[in-house]
């Protein structure tokens, strides 16, 4: 048995083809990629790491001694590995262990055993 060719078929599936395009387009990599997400669960050990991590980071940059508390909100964006955007409260040692709130942004590639910390600041 031969197949013939039919111009009809090939318009349906020309048309499920850029039906299937267009729904792919629909989900843009900016969506996945790049836009901050916010973080469900700040309590995870994962993100709580993290945390530390900043507060731990900041100390030996700044010569402060601010210790951890909490993670109280936090965003995740992907790059080139994961920026953690985290709002921390530490208690401040120096002045009398006063507590504060905390902005930290930390880049992490865990399959290349890299973590950095790209900013913290006092909000």
């Amino acid at each position: 048995m031969q197949l013939k060719s039919c111009p009809l078929l090939y318009v349906i599936l020309l048309i499920l083809v850029a039906s299937f395009y267009y729904q792919a387009l629909a989900i843009s990599p900016s969506t996945i990629f790049g836009n901050w997400q916010p973080i469900p669960n700040v309590n995870v050990p994962e993100v709580l790491e993290i945390a530390r991590f900043a507060v731990s980071e900041h100390n030996k940059k700044a010569n402060v001694q601010l210790e951890f508390v909490k993670a109280v909100k936090g965003e995740t964006q992907v790059v080139e590995g994961t920026n953690y955007r985290l709002v921390i409260i530490a208690n401040d040692k120096a002045a009398g262990n006063a507590p504060g709130n905390y902005e930290a942004v930390v880049w992490d590639m865990p399959w290349k055993h890299f973590r950095e910390l790209s900013s913290f600041v006092k909000v």
